[in-house]
């Protein structure tokens, strides 16, 4: 179970169109990295708990895709994809869609970094711009800090059993 001592930021300055998350973990990078790339460890940390995840499509390569359902106890089901631009150990570019809204094409564009800290810790960051200000007040306005803290808690049990390979 997580001890929570490492706080997920979800920094959205009035009236602009990104927003940034910040995080750190007791992990080294490539545990990091590895959680995010790997489909069978990613189904089992990403998004709130007590959503089901399943992954319809998953290529962490630059130029690859990748979509997933998340579905409640109610059996709603909430589709997102996206591309992803750039994938390497130290930064990972990609598009993310929420596919339920009324209309299409409210596209964000996320940057995620890994930093080495000491003692075998990683400081991950995402840049996140949509485009408008509507756009992402409506995304920050949905829920998404508490899903994005209770992945990363996860992910934080997650990573408590794994070993560096």
């Amino acid at each position: 179970m997580s001890t929570n001592k490492n706080k997920t930021t979800v920094t959205a300055e009035p009236g602009k169109q990104e927003l940034f998350v910040t995080r750190e973990f007791d992990a080294p990078c490539e545990l990091v990295y590895k959680a995010h790339t790997d489909p069978d460890l990613f189904v089992q940390w990403i998004g709130p708990r007590g959503l089901t995840m399943h992954l319809e499509t998953f290529e962490p390569v630059s130029g690859g895709r990748w979509r997933f359902v998340h579905k409640d106890q109610e059996g709603n089901e909430y589709w997102f994809h996206g591309t992803f631009h750039e994938i390497s150990p130290e930064r990972m570019i990609q598009t993310f869609e929420f596919e339920g809204l009324p209309e299409s094409g409210h596209v964000s564009l996320e940057t995620m970094t890994l930093e080495a800290l000491p003692n075998n810790r990683t400081k991950l960051t995402i840049h996140s711009v949509y485009q408008s200000v509507a756009d992402r007040d409506g995304m920050v306005q949905s829920g998404m800090e508490q899903g994005i803290t209770e992945g990363y808690e996860r992910l934080d049990e997650l990573m408590a059993t794994m070993k560096v390979a």
